[in-house]
């Protein structure tokens, strides 16, 4: 019946049988019957015939009315449903390590899942040379890694620039000073555990700076450290970009400024395959924290 009603709806507009049957493609007498079988079917008359002029009945004039608001129906429906099959086919896998998805991963997320609330977003998770292979073996579609990749094959396109920051209980002895890395000697703190990039830019430093600090704890995880500082009166070495004020201040945190820390920069980059092989999810990715990140630089 749908078919015949927006048939009959076209006829309205048109006013004329002729005018309604070019435009819906269809013969005179075929657009006839269409009109007289839903006439059939509702048993109602819905056009006085007054010589060549059709002129709507009362019951014409609702059964009208009521074809408008079914093709607004589903008009919203079929928009709804696009969408809807849009979002929900789409999926990404992202490639990232522990410590990046702890500190670059959940905003981009969070930007992305407010645009696309039916995306699906799967992770894996490794090393750096891991998540390079996961990319470029198709098993992630686009890698987030803390350092510049030069891998035939992979696009790298940085994202921005981190630092290490020392960082203490307000309370510390530390808060509030002008410091330097000799400061560190022997000082009571909290490091990754050995293995990690964390691990090795940070032993790296100190045996530059021929520093030796009184590693107390081993932990993988910057939630922890975080939670620990203020408690048991140590000091960490933690990525500025996850160093956000409000984290701070939760915890009752300081950071202290040490201009060697300066030589711990990384640029975290985006790395991903060619695009003409990508879905049109991991192009949305791409494209949407670019622009993100472009933002932020502004």
């Amino acid at each position: 019946m749908y078919e015949e009603m927006q048939a009959f709806a076209t006829v309205v507009e048109q006013s004329s049988l002729n005018q309604a049957s070019k435009l819906l493609n269809l013969s005179q007498p075929a657009l006839s019957r269409k009109i007289a079988k839903l006439e059939d079917e509702l048993g109602v008359t819905l056009f006085n015939r007054v010589g060549k002029r059709l002129e709507l009945t009362s019951i014409g004039r609702l059964a009208y009315d009521f074809a408008i608001e079914q093709q607004q129906q589903q008009l919203k429906f079929l928009q709804t449903l696009a969408q809807f099959k849009d979002d929900t086919d789409s999926a990404i896998t992202l490639g990232a390590s522990l410590t990046t998805l702890q500190t670059t991963l959940p905003p981009l997320i969070t930007a992305f899942m407010d645009n696309h609330p039916h995306a699906e977003i799967k992770l894996v998770t490794g090393k750096t040379h891991e998540i390079v292979s996961s990319v470029r073996d198709k098993q992630a579609d686009v890698g987030i890694v803390a350092s510049s990749i030069n891998e035939p094959g992979l696009n790298c396109l940085p994202l921005f620039d981190d630092h290490l920051e020392l960082v203490v209980a307000s309370t510390h002895s530390l808060s509030g000073q002008a410091s330097q890395m000799d400061d560190l000697q022997k000082m009571p703190m909290i490091t990754f555990s050995k293995g990690t990039w964390y691990r090795k830019l940070t032993d790296d430093l100190f045996h530059r700076s021929g520093v030796m600090p009184d590693i107390r704890m081993e932990i993988d995880s910057f939630e922890a450290i975080v939670r620990l500082l203020p408690t048991c009166k140590l000091a960490a070495l933690l990525p500025k970009s996850y160093l956000r004020p409000q984290l701070l201040a939760d915890n009752d945190l300081v950071t202290v400024h040490i201009p060697e820390l300066r030589q711990t920069r990384r640029t975290t980059c985006m790395i991903y395959g060619q695009k003409e092989e990508l879905s049109a999810t991991a192009k949305q990715w791409i494209h949407e924290i670019r622009e993100f990140f472009a933002a932020k630089r502004g």
